[in-house]
C-alpha cells in the first residue's frame, strides 16, 4: 500500500503558525515571567481550576476535558506535544520508525515506570491498546485503532444502536497488527495507511496500562496509576483531585511545584477565587470576567489572551426522531447572529465560525459551511416553515462553565427569527450533561464544545463525525461523508488530503448534525503567588513550566 508523505510538513506548518502568533501565553503585557523561588517552587501545591471527570481515569475512556486535564497529568504516551508549538516529539519512545510500507517498530525507553514501581515495557502499551480496541469493553477511545490490522475482528457494531439487540461477539480479543518483539519493542501493522498514526499516539487513547490495571480494575479506578509527570494522591468527588509530582518521572518534563490540586467549582466562582489569591489559576474567564474586559483591571499583570484550538457548536441529538429535519437544523443555524452574540458577550474576542475547524489549524480551510453558517433570518424562517417542527425549541448546557450568558442570547434570537419559544435549560454540573450524552438520552439540543487533541483538521473531523467516532457523541452517520474521510486519511500528499477533508467538512455541514457558532481564544488568568504561566494549545497550564514567586 502506498504510504503518505506529508505529515512533517503538516507539523512545521503548526508550529510556524503558533510561534508566529504567541500561542501559549506571553503578550507584550504579561508579567508571568520572571524566576521563581526554587525552594517555595519545589515544596509549593498549587491549586487549579478543573470539572469533575465524568467516567473513572482509565485513558482508554476519558475523552472530556475535565478528565482529560487529568490523565495528561497522570499518563505520558510515546510521544508528547510541545507546550507552545504543538510539535510533536518522542516521549516514552526512544524510536518510532517505518519499518515496512505500512508497519511501525517502536523501541521504548529503559527505565521508565509506573508510579508503582513497576517498569513500562512494551506490552503494556500493546495490551492497553488490545483492551481499548476491544468492543465489549465499552471503551470510548475504540475507533482511534481503527486502521490497524485486525480492528475488525476486535470491533463489532451494536445493530440498533442502543436497542434492544446486543452486538455480536468479537471474534478475536487482540489486534493481530500489534506483536511484542521484546520487552521494549512492539510492532503496529496496517490495513490501511493513515498519515497522522505517530502524531496521535501523544493522545489519551494510546497510553500504557500497567499490569495491576488487568488484575484489579476496580483498585485502579480508585487510584489511578500512570507513568506520567504527576502520580495520584486524593480525591473528593465532585470537589477536588490532588496529584504530587513523581520523583522517578524520566521524561523532559518533570515539574517544578510538589504538587497539583485541581479544583471543581464553577468558573464564576473559580475567577473570584482566582481575584482573591484563593486559586491560582483558571483557563478560562467567565462571561461576568470578559464584559467590558473587567480582567483587565481586576488581574492586572497576571491574566493573558491565548489562541487555542477549540470551537464552541450547538449539536443535534439526531437519534431523536424530532431532530431528523436537515432543514430545521439549518433554519437554527441562520437564525443566530453570531458576531452579535459575540460582541455582546464577549467583547469581540471570538471569531463566528465559517466551518467545524478553526483558524489556524494545520490543514484546514475556512468557509465549508458555506451560507448555513451565515446569519440569514428571512432563509431561516423559511426554512424552519419548511421543515414542519412543532412545540417549543431547549437548549441545554452545564451551568458550571460560564454558558448561561451565550446561551441564553441565542436561544433569544433563535425565539425572534424563528417565531418560537426558545429556552435555556441548565444543568449544574457539566459530568450530569456528559452522562446523559454518553446515554443517548438527550432529548434537547446540547453545547458541545470542541478541544484538540492533537493539532491536525483531522481530529476535528473523524472523532466526531465519522460513524461510530469516538466523540460520535450525538449518533450522526453519513456513508459518503466516512468514504471521504477515509480517503483523507489514507491520501497520498497534503494537498490531496486536506482537499478531501474540506470536501468532508462540506458533506456534514449540508447535514449540519452539530452548528459551528465561533472559535473559543482563551482569557486565562493566575494567582499573585505564581509566575511563568502559560497556557498550551490544548488550553491546560504548562504544570512543567510554572513556579512559585
Amino acid at each position: 500500500m502506498r504510504r503518505p508523505r506529508w505529515k512533517a510538513a503538516v507539523v512545521m506548518s503548526f508550529s510556524a503558525a503558533l510561534v508566529l502568533t504567541s500561542c501559549g501565553g506571553g503578550g507584550e503585557d504579561d508579567q508571568s515571567g520572571g524566576g521563581g523561588d526554587p525552594d517555595k517552587t519545589a515544596n509549593a501545591t498549587i491549586s487549579v481550576f478543573g470539572t469533575e471527570p465524568e467516567r473513572p481515569l482509565v485513558p482508554g475512556d476519558t475523552s472530556e476535558t475535565g478528565g482529560g486535564k487529568i490523565i495528561d497529568a497522570l499518563f505520558t504516551g510515546l510521544v508528547d506535544y510541545d507546550p507552545v508549538t504543538g510539535e510533536p516529539g518522542l516521549a516514552n519512545a526512544e524510536s518510532f520508525e517505518l519499518t515496512a510500507p505500512d508497519q511501525y517498530t517502536v523501541k521504548l525507553k529503559e527505565g521508565w515506570t509506573f508510579h508503582d514501581g513497576t517498569p513500562v515495557l512494551a506490552h503494556n502499551y500493546v495490551d492497553a491498546w488490545n483492551y481499548t480496541a476491544y468492543s465489549p469493553n465499552g471503551q470510548q477511545h475504540a475507533s482511534f485503532f481503527a486502521q490497524i490490522e485486525g480492528f475488525d475482528q476486535v470491533f463489532t457494531v451494536d445493530p440498533d444502536g442502543d436497542g434492544p439487540q446486543k452486538p455480536p461477539t468479537p471474534p478475536a480479543e487482540t489486534l493481530s497488527g500489534l506483536k511484542v518483539v521484546d520487552d521494549y519493542t512492539f510492532t503496529i501493522d496496517f490495513t490501511n495507511p493513515h498519515a497522522v498514526f505517530k502524531t496521535k499516539t501523544g493522545y489519551a487513547a494510546f497510553m500504557p496500562l500497567p499490569d495491576s490495571f488487568f488484575e484489579d480494575k476496580a483498585a485502579f479506578e480508585e487510584n489511578p496509576i500512570g507513568n506520567g509527570p504527576w502520580k495520584y494522591v486524593s480525591r473528593v468527588p465532585n470537589r477536588e483531585l490532588v496529584v504530587e509530582r513523581y520523583e522517578e518521572y524520566q521524561g523532559d518534563d518533570k515539574p517544578k511545584v510538589k504538587g497539583v490540586n485541581f479544583t471543581f467549582t464553577d468558573s464564576d466562582a473559580a475567577y473570584v477565587e482566582v481575584k482573591g489569591n484563593q486559586l491560582d489559576f483558571i483557563d478560562t474567564l467567565p462571561p461576568q470576567a470578559i464584559a467590558g474586559n473587567v480582567w483587565k483591571d481586576d488581574l492586572p499583570g497576571r491574566a493573558d489572551v491565548a489562541d487555542v484550538l477549540a470551537i464552541q457548536v450547538l449539536a443535534f441529538p439526531v437519534y431523536d426522531p424530532k431532530y431528523q429535519s436537515a432543514d430545521f437544523r439549518h433554519a437554527v443555524s441562520m437564525a443566530i447572529d453570531r458576531q452579535a452574540v459575540i460582541d455582546a458577550i464577549y467583547e469581540g474576542n471570538r471569531k463566528p465560525a465559517t466551518g467545524y475547524g478553526v483558524p489556524k489549524l494545520p490543514g484546514w480551510e475556512p468557509g465549508a459551511c458555506g451560507e448555513y453558517c451565515e446569519f440569514k433570518p428571512d432563509e431561516a424562517k423559511a426554512l424552519f416553515e419548511k421543515s414542519g417542527w412543532t412545540g417549543p425549541i431547549e437548549i441545554t448546557s452545564n451551568s458550571d462553565g460560564g454558558h448561561k450568558e451565550w446561551v441564553e442570547a441565542v436561544c433569544g434570537q433563535i425565539s425572534n427569527n424563528l417565531g418560537v419559544d426558545c429556552t435555556f435549560v441548565p444543568v449544574q454540573e457539566f459530568s450530569q450533561v456528559r452522562q446523559a450524552i454518553n446515554a443517548r438520552e438527550m432529548d434537547q439540543i446540547y453545547r458541545a464544545g470542541w478541544l484538540a487533541d492533537y493539532a491536525l483538521v483531522e481530529n476535528f473531523l473523524n472523532p466526531l463525525y465519522r460513524t461510530g467516532g469516538s466523540s460520535n457523541d450525538n449518533g450522526y452517520s453519513n456513508p459518503e461523508v466516512d468514504a471521504k474521510l477515509a480517503a483523507a486519511d489514507s491520501a497520498e500528499s497534503e494537498e490531496e488530503a486536506f482537499k478531501l477533508y474540506h470536501e468532508a467538512e462540506q458533506l456534514i455541514a449540508e447535514d449540519m448534525p452539530a452548528i459551528p457558532l465561533w472559535n473559543t481564544p482563551s482569557i486565562y488568568g493566575w494567582s499573585e503567588r505564581l509566575t511563568n504561566v502559560r497556557l498550551t494549545p490544548k488550553r491546560e497550564l504548562d504544570l512543567a513550566y510554572v513556579e512559585v514567586k
